[in-house]
């Protein structure tokens, strides 16, 4: 991919997606696999499935879906125990690894160049893998708590995908005007990041 130029007035901020970016494939459906095994993971999907066709075709939205998803699989869950399946989750994804992105955003932090990873997968197994890499800071969909410490089946905020990926951003680096953006994705749920790049790459 070559050197990244930067504006010699801007600093340079590195916006990386995660599923199909960072890795090879999509990490949530993997990673209901192997937190609530196949048999599960089985009998979910086939009762969602209505659902997850009617959202390729984009009648329901990504988000609603996942959160769908998320609530069927692990509403009422004690977080503590979540939180523990998401870390050792992050260690399997060493076998999906994208290396030419991985590459790419090494490049970046070489050059000094801040890096963020924007991504609708759930924070507790995307940031304990991300943390080895040495980005600066992980945006991704977060779970909601109840005070018993149980998983209520709703996320906090809305899902991290479309327009929410730039608002998170936003949020973080309100002074768009001051930042050369690099951003990385490959899917429907980057399209609003990579259009507010000033360099974008699509990976696929």
């Amino acid at each position: 991919m070559g050197n990244i130029m930067k504006k010699s007035s801007n600093k340079v901020i590195a916006a990386f997606d995660f599923d199909g970016t960072l890795t090879t494939r999509d990490t949530f459906p993997a990673f209901i696999w192997f937190a609530c095994g196949w048999r599960r993971f089985i009998l979910g999907f086939l009762l969602y499935s209505p659902l997850l066709i009617l959202m390729k075709l984009r009648l329901r939205s990504n988000g609603e879906v996942k959160q769908r998803l998320f609530s069927h699989f692990f509403k009422g869950w004690d977080y503590t125990r979540f939180q523990a399946a998401g870390v050792d989750f992050s260690q399997k994804i060493e076998s999906i690894r994208n290396e030419p992105m991985i590459q790419q955003l090494e490049q970046h932090l070489q050059q000094g160049h801040t890096v963020y990873i924007i991504t609708g997968s759930i924070l507790e197994w995307v940031q304990p893998w991300c943390e080895k890499l040495g980005v600066h800071a992980v945006l991704a969909t977060l779970v909601e708590v109840d005070s018993g410490n149980m998983i209520t089946g709703r996320f906090k905020k809305p899902n991290c995908y479309g327009q929410q990926k730039v608002e998170r951003l936003l949020q973080l680096q309100p002074a768009r005007g001051e930042y050369t953006l690099h951003a990385y994705g490959d899917s429907r749920g980057d399209k609003e990041l990579l259009a507010m790049a000033d360099v974008a790459t699509r990976c696929r």
